[in-house]
């Protein structure tokens, strides 16, 4: 593997960068956005419970605003249960709003990576035809090691660069799909809130 870095030269430790700035984002995006982290299941149902033995307390609020961005969006809705329907609705949207760029945490950087690693790829692949025709021009076409280095850095660079871009860019729209369907889960859940605090639908 060093040797085939060395081969490549200085453009491959960019690609190398890129390479270990995106497993780090993919792994920590593969943590965060899973379900049971950002919208666990029974949330809801456990503030009905509560709305229901009429044992809601500043605690829980507390306790549940810091559970997850769904408990955050319903904490902001149950902290305005006393008010009308359009300021309940408002709280929760308003509290969404905050919690969209916490989901969507380093995905430009990773779409970032996705979109420059095969131009690093190709910033190394004209490197390497610039050095083999210096070395054809200098040494003539005798020597076919100046012709096989320049080609060797050429295809190492391109193919490292697509290494890194195709995964990174693959796990972006992954990472997206996932933000939107958690969205929407958040929204349906925020909607039965309201729903419940106005008396317009029965606990489950």
């Amino acid at each position: 593997m060093f040797e085939l870095i060395k081969a490549g030269g200085w453009v491959m430790w960019p690609i190398i960068l890129c390479s270990v700035a995106a497993l780090a984002i993919i792994g920590e995006r593969l943590w965060s956005l899973q379900k049971k982290n950002v919208a666990p299941p029974n949330l809801l149902a456990q503030v009905q419970q509560l709305l229901t033995r009429n044992e809601l307390e500043p605690s829980h609020l507390t306790a549940l605003r810091d559970s997850s961005p769904l408990g955050r969006i319903l904490a902001a809705g149950l902290v305005n249960r006393d008010h009308d329907r359009e300021i309940v609705k408002e709280a929760v949207e308003n509290a969404g709003r905050h919690i969209v760029p916490d989901l969507e945490r380093y995905l430009r950087s990773l779409g970032t990576i996705a979109a420059i690693s095969p131009f690093l790829g190709l910033f190394g692949t004209v490197i390497g035809m610039i050095q083999m025709f210096s070395g054809i021009s200098q040494h003539g076409v005798g020597d076919p090691t100046i012709v096989a280095a320049g080609i060797s850095t050429a295809l190492i660079t391109t193919a490292g660069g697509l290494a890194v871009a195709i995964p990174s860019l693959m796990f972006y729209r992954y990472f997206r799909g996932r933000v939107s369907e958690l969205l929407i889960e958040m929204e349906q859940e925020a909607i039965k809130l309201v729903e419940i605090l106005q008396g317009e639908r029965e606990n489950d």
